[in-house]
C-alpha cells in the first residue's frame, strides 16, 4: 500500500530540488485545525443561509423567486471552485492562497446584509461561494501533505467532519439567528471564526514558494469548459424542481449545454500535460469505488437531515429552533465518534471495507425506521433514528477516504483532492435534486390518490374546512416514508457494491 507523501501537493514540481518538509509539531496542528474550522463555517453559510432563505427574504423584500436564485449561484460557483482550486494552491503556494480565500470569504459575509439592492447582493453571494469552495481541497491537501502517517487517518477524520458534522448545525444555527438575534446573523456568523482561522493558519501552515512559471502552461482551455460547464448542471439540477424540470427551455439549456461543455472537457482533459482532473485515475479501482459509494452516502446523509425537518415543519408545524434538538443529538457527538472511528481504523488488523459496511447498515436500520412514521410522531420519535446514525455516518465516510487516498501515488494527490471534492459538492447537489423530484413525485401521487379514496367514500364530510389540510399531512406522512425506504435502498446497493468492486487497505504507516 502506498501512502500520500508530504510531497503530495507539489506533484508538478521539478525533482531537481527536493522541498524539506516541515517538522510535524504544534504549529501545524494548529494550521491544520484553522483550516478545518474556515471550512466548516463555509459549509454553514450555505446551510444556515438556505434554511433561513423566509427569513432573509421578508427582510430584503425579495421574491421566491429570487430567492431561490441566491442559493443556487452560491452552490454553483462553490462547486465549480472545488475543482480548479488545487492547481491554484500548488502555483500560489498553500498558505497564501488560503487566507486569500479566507479574507475575501469574510469581507463578502460582512457586506451581504448592507446590499442595496437584488442584483449586488447576487453578485456577492457568487463570489463568495467562489471562495468558499475553494476551502475545501485545502483542508484534504494540508492533511494528507503535513500530517504523519500514523495520524494521517485523524487528519481525514477532520474532512469527514465537513460531511457528518457540518450539515447537522444548519438548522440549529438558522433558528438561533433568526428567533433570537437577527437576520443579519445568518452571514455575520462566520466572521469571529474565520478571524481565528486566518490567524491560525497564519502562524501554523508552512510558506511554499510562489510557482508562477506554472501559468506559462496554464490550461486555458479547461478552465474555459469546466468552470461554465460545472455551474450550469448545478444551477440546472437546483432549479430544476421549480421550474418543472425538461418542460422548460431554461432547464433543457442549462443541463443540454452543461453536459456538452462536461464532456469537451473531460475529453481536454485526458491529453493535457497538467490537467485538473487526471481521467487516468479512474482506472484504480479503489478510488471509483470511493467516489461512487461517496455520492449514493451523501444522498443518504443528506435525506436523513431533510426528511424530518420537512415532516415536522409541515405535519407538526416545527420551527427550525424546535427541530434543532434532532440535528444537534447526530452532529455534536461527531466530535467524538469520528475520532474513535478513526482509530478503529487505524487499526491493522481492521478491514475498512467491513467498517464501510456496518456504517452503511447503521444508516439502512436508521432509514427503514424512518419509514414507519405516522402522523403522531413528534419530534422525540426522531431520536433512536439518529442515535444510529452517530457512528453510521463516520463509518460510511472516513473508510471511503482512507481508500481513496491509500491507493494513489504520492505525486497524484492534488489530482485526488480535485476529484474527491468535486464528487463530493456535486453529489450533494445531485442529491438536493434527486430528492426534490422524488418529494414532488410521490406528494402528488398520494394527494390524487387520497382524493380519489375520498371521492368515493359515501361517508366522507366534503364540507369540512380542515379536510384539505389534513389530506394535505397525510400525504407529506406517506411521502416522508416512501423517501425514507428509497434511501434505505440506496445503502443496501452501496453495501453490495463493497463485495464487488474495493480491495483491501491497510492503514498509512511511517517507513522504518
Amino acid at each position: 500500500m502506498t501512502s500520500l507523501s508530504a510531497a503530495a501537493p507539489i506533484a508538478a514540481a521539478s525533482p531537481a530540488k527536493a522541498a524539506t518538509p516541515p517538522v510535524f509539531g504544534a504549529r501545524i496542528i494548529i494550521g491544520l485545525v484553522g483550516v478545518l474550522l474556515a471550512v466548516l463555517v463555509s459549509g454553514l453559510n450555505e446551510m444556515v443561509t438556505k434554511v433561513a432563505l423566509a427569513d432573509i427574504r421578508g427582510a430584503l423584500s425579495i421574491g421566491y423567486d429570487e430567492g431561490t436564485w441566491l442559493v443556487a449561484s452560491y452552490t454553483a460557483t462553490s462547486v465549480a471552485a472545488m475543482a480548479f482550486a488545487p492547481w491554484c494552491s500548488v502555483t500560489f503556494s498553500l498558505r497564501r492562497f488560503t487566507l486569500c480565500a479566507i479574507g475575501l470569504f469574510t469581507l463578502l459575509g460582512v457586506l451581504c446584509p448592507f446590499a442595496p439592492n437584488y442584483e449586488s447582493l447576487l453578485l456577492m453571494r457568487i463570489l463568495q461561494g467562489l471562495a468558499g469552495g475553494a476551502l475545501p481541497p485545502m483542508l484534504m491537501t494540508v492533511a494528507l501533505r503535513f500530517l504523519p502517517a500514523n495520524i494521517k487517518l485523524y487528519g481525514l477524520a477532520g474532512y469527514a467532519l465537513t460531511a457528518t458534522f457540518g450539515p447537522g448545525l444548519g438548522t440549529p444555527l438558522a433558528g438561533l439567528w433568526t428567533e433570537y438575534v437577527g437576520w443579519q446573523w445568518t452571514f455575520w456568523q462566520i466572521i469571529v471564526p474565520c478571524l481565528i482561522a486566518m490567524a491560525m493558519v497564519a502562524w501554523g501552515i508552512p510558506q511554499d514558494p510562489l510557482r508562477l512559471e506554472r501559468l506559462r502552461s496554464f490550461n486555458w482551455k479547461g478552465l474555459l469548459l469546466g468552470f461554465p460547464a460545472i455551474c450550469m448542471l448545478v444551477i440546472g439540477l437546483l432549479q430544476g424542481n421549480r421550474l418543472d424540470w425538461f418542460e422548460s427551455s431554461l432547464i433543457c439549456g442549462l443541463l443540454g449545454a452543461g453536459s456538452l461543455l462536461l464532456v469537451a472537457f473531460l475529453i481536454n482533459e485526458w491529453s493535457q500535460p497538467i490537467p485538473f482532473f487526471k481521467l487516468q485515475m479512474l482506472g484504480i479501482r479503489n478510488l471509483s469505488f470511493a467516489l461512487m459509494t461517496l455520492a449514493g452516502v451523501l444522498v443518504v446523509l443528506l435525506a436523513v437531515v431533510l426528511i424530518p425537518s420537512s415532516y415536522l415543519a409541515q405535519v407538526q408545524g416545527y420551527r427550525p429552533v424546535q427541530t434543532a434538538p434532532i440535528m444537534l443529538i447526530a452532529a455534536l457527538p461527531q466530535l467524538i465518534a469520528l475520532p474513535l472511528v478513526a482509530a478503529l481504523c487505524n487499526l491493522r488488523w481492521v478491514d475498512c471495507r467491513w467498517v464501510l459496511g456496518i456504517g452503511l447498515s447503521m444508516l439502512t436500520l436508521s432509514c427503514l425506521g424512518g419509514s414507519l412514521l405516522t402522523s403522531e410522531w413528534i419530534r422525540d420519535n426522531f431520536y433512536v433514528l439518529q442515535w444510529l446514525q452517530i457512528f453510521g455516518q463516520p463509518m460510511s465516510v472516513l473508510p471511503l477516504l482512507m481508500l481513496s487516498t491509500g491507493s494513489i501515488q504520492p505525486q497524484d494527490g492534488p489530482f485526488a483532492s480535485a476529484w474527491f471534492n468535486t464528487v463530493k459538492g456535486l453529489a450533494a447537489v445531485v442529491a438536493t435534486g434527486v430528492i426534490e423530484a422524488l418529494t414532488t413525485a410521490r406528494l402528488h401521487f398520494h394527494s390524487t390518490m387520497l382524493v380519489d379514496s375520498l371521492g368515493n367514500s359515501p361517508l366522507a364530510d366534503r364540507s369540512d374546512p380542515g379536510l384539505a389540510h389534513r389530506l394535505h399531512e397525510q400525504a407529506v406522512v406517506l411521502t416522508s416514508s416512501d423517501l425514507y425506504v428509497c434511501m434505505a435502498g440506496v445503502a443496501v446497493a452501496l453495501i453490495l457494491l463493497i463485495f464487488w468492486l474495493p480491495t483491501r487497505i491497510y492503514p498509512p504507516r511511517a517507513p522504518t
